[in-house]
């Protein structure tokens, strides 16, 4: 049990991590997440290969699963977006809003009662946004782009629940990354015209980055939590992930001496969000708990 806690956190550290390498890595947030999802999707498909784990699906569930990994692909775009155009603290402190839009999008998708204390917490996430918003007006562009990325991360998860229970968490992986990376290939000609790439090939320290950010933090990260969700509940595995931004601002404060940067705004509006995730945590657990009683 011990050491499925320490894969997990050592999971959601490299998660963390993501955002640090999206600040290292100088292309264009379009071109990055192309290249990222092509590595993985390379790197899955090889260990898969020899695994002989390779599955072909219907014509129909491909299409589904490429559905989803566009939403990814354009969620990770918006995300990089968010720490080119701000930081990396900015950046996913807008991600902790994700609360807010599962609140509003889940109950529409799965056809339930709105939970008006989720759209409360929630609420108070979208405040801290707004009054770090109020504080660094230069971070609009990166704020707006965080937001995007916050409200596209919720929706597959939510989608991805479905699609768990039918095929295999690496086989969900592979076709999402490609049809990610396809949908890029369309997207891209028309977002670079809006937000152009100052070069288009990868630096030696690019690809040294990318392949980190490919090989180690979505494929090794991914397998990591696998092993713990083995001893460890899913339940357990979603708290743990709500730390995912905190790991992500320590790291950054520590490479990039971001907290010079940064003043009485950005703490207050962080306080107000890690205080809407930790009531939603709370929240969380004492309902498993009575169900648990019952």
């Amino acid at each position: 049990m011990k050491k499925a806690f320490l894969q997990l956190h050592f999971a959601v550290i490299l998660a963390g991590f993501t955002a640090i390498l999206g600040k290292l890595i100088t292309l264009n947030e379009g071109l990055l997440t192309a290249y990222r999802m092509l590595l993985t999707v390379v790197i899955l498909a090889i260990i898969l290969f020899f695994k002989k784990q390779l599955k072909k699906l219907s014509w129909k569930n491909t299409l589904t699963l490429f559905g989803v990994g566009a939403i990814i692909s354009l969620h990770w775009v918006s995300f990089y977006g968010s720490i080119k155009y701000a930081n990396v603290s900015v950046s996913v402190t807008c991600l902790s809003t994700i609360g807010f839009f599962t609140s509003l999008f889940e109950p529409l998708i799965r056809r339930r009662r709105v939970d008006f204390v989720e759209v409360f917490l929630g609420m108070l996430a979208i405040a801290g946004v707004y009054l770090i918003f109020n504080f660094y007006p230069e971070y609009k562009t990166g704020i707006i782009f965080g937001i995007i990325s916050a409200m596209l991360a919720c929706l597959f998860p939510i989608l991805n629940k479905t699609l768990l229970n039918r095929f295999s968490p690496n086989t969900v992986t592979l076709y999402e990354m490609s049809g990610g990376f396809i949908a890029l290939c369309f997207i891209l000609p028309i977002y670079l015209q809006f937000f152009p790439a100052s070069y288009f090939i990868p630096t030696s320290t690019d690809w040294l980055w990318l392949l980190i950010l490919a090989g180690v933090c979505t494929v090794f990260a991914f397998n990591l939590s696998l092993h713990a969700l083995k001893h460890i509940s899913a339940f357990t595995t979603n708290l743990t992930y709500n730390f995912e931004p905190v790991y992500s601002i320590i790291l950054a404060f520590i490479i990039f001496k971001e907290n010079k940067f940064l003043g009485p705004g950005f703490y207050f509006g962080f306080a107000l969000i890690l205080l809407a995730v930790s009531l939603q945590m709370v929240r969380i657990y004492q309902e498993r708990r009575k169900e648990r009683i019952q």
